[in-house]
């Protein structure tokens, strides 16, 4: 047998064509789009968190390693030193350099990384990213991103001039730019790397800056990114003070920094639209407990005690909150499935709301997880209780001979 104050919830919310019942519709709308606002918009920031962590563990090193004087000499029996780590599972000597490439009277700065073509793979997945042309990196040969590519309007066999910062720093000695041979194009699928690098082998970059031998760095890669920490330790431990060990969090803090706070400050600004949704529930209740007076009074003249009839308003309310919640959830989770469709559809009336040389993808991320989801209903559950907690109140508190005097 199902409990009065149950019931009593359950029967003001049959609908009957009745100004409550449109008003309840609106409430529990209100509440529906208000979690479903919440749900993509956390789900889209946990998304891009994500797909920033994939895409710089996918071009840039787990861990850097830095010589504290200078640049690294011994590069190759460091880097044979490194690999029998365990845990290691790539590592590569490195020269990274702003220039200025010449192609057709066009001219952009990106960055060029010079890394030995044989150790490359090991400590980059853009050999598994060329969309046109190959990873070749041996002699004076060059890979570059699409969007750079793109921009220079270069393609694979184009030869462009790479000049070397060392020509602007140096008075006193001349360097003449390298020709280099365009072999592959790769596409990251983020604007910052697609637009702002070029691979080379590692003679090359030590040409450009006047280097005779030896490395900047040398990247190293592990089995897993996140346990950066353990790793970054063992590895300083195991070449000794004279070199420095640096996490990719570390070379990156400032933006993941960033997006975290972004996060939360969205998150806690939207919440603030589910706040205004639930306050729509405490208007419901107010004018059912106005409609009901006079059935709220014949249930306290015939005995029902006050803690029930405000249990079950709190139950009504609740309830609607639960719809709400579970209907934004499918509402929230139809749109997230859709998004690129939505967003396709908007670019084909010229709408771009997700330009990539802004956000840096190519496609919206998203990702649903359950914490979130947990966090959300929590959020919307105690502001409900708390929003239904005053009507209650005053249909419990209302006088039964008053009441039925109102008839």
């Amino acid at each position: 047998m199902m409990p009065f104050p149950l019931f009593l919830a359950v029967k003001y919310l049959k609908p009957k064509r009745s100004f409550i019942s449109v008003v309840t519709l609106i409430s529990i709308l209100g509440v529906l789009i208000g979690v479903a606002i919440l749900m993509i918009v956390s789900s889209v920031m946990t998304g891009f968190d994500n797909m920033w962590k994939d895409r710089i563990l996918s071009f840039k090193p787990h861990l850097t390693v830095v010589s504290r004087y200078g640049s690294i000499k011994d590069e190759e029996r460091l880097c044979q030193q490194i690999d029998r780590i365990p845990g290691v599972t790539g590592v590569a000597a490195t020269v990274e350099t702003r220039t200025l490439i010449q192609y057709e009277g066009r001219m952009l700065a990106p960055i060029v990384v010079g890394v030995s073509p044989d150790r490359a793979g090991k400590v980059s997945k853009i050999p598994n990213s060329i969309v046109r042309g190959q990873f070749d990196l041996d002699g004076d040969k060059a890979v570059l991103g699409v969007d750079l590519a793109a921009q220079l309007r270069v393609g694979v066999g184009s030869r462009i001039l790479v000049h070397s910062p060392m020509s602007v720093m140096s008075k006193d000695e001349v360097y003449l730019p390298e020709e280099l041979t365009v072999t592959g194009i790769f596409n990251m699928g983020m604007w910052e790397y697609d637009s702002g690098f070029v691979l080379t082998s590692l003679d090359v970059a030590r040409e450009l800056m006047g280097m005779e031998g030896g490395a900047a760095s040398l990247y190293v890669m592990t089995d897993d990114p996140y346990r950066f920490e353990e790793y970054a330790a063992r590895l300083q431990r195991e070449i000794g003070p004279e070199y420095e060990v640096r996490t990719w969090k570390e070379v990156d803090s400032l933006m993941f920094d960033a997006l975290t706070t972004e996060k939360t400050m969205m998150f806690i600004l939207l919440i603030f639209i589910s706040i205004v949704a639930i306050f729509c529930v405490t208007n419901t209740l107010i004018v059912i407990t106005v409609e009901k007076t006079n059935e709220i009074g014949l249930l306290k003249a015939i005995g029902v005690p006050s803690w029930k009839i405000m249990l079950a308003f709190m139950l009504h309310g609740l309830t609607q909150c639960v719809v709400g919640i579970a209907g934004g959830f499918g509402v929230g989770y139809l749109i997230l499935r859709n998004l690129k469709t939505i967003v396709g559809w908007l670019l084909s009336i010229h709408i771009d709301v997700f330009p990539k040389q802004i956000y840096a993808f190519s496609e919206i991320p998203w990702q649903i997880t359950p914490s979130e989801l947990r966090l959300i209903a929590g959020v919307v559950l105690v502001f409900c209780m708390l929003a239904s907690l005053l009507p209650a109140w005053r249909a419990a508190r209302m006088d039964p001979v008053d009441a039925l005097r109102n008839e």
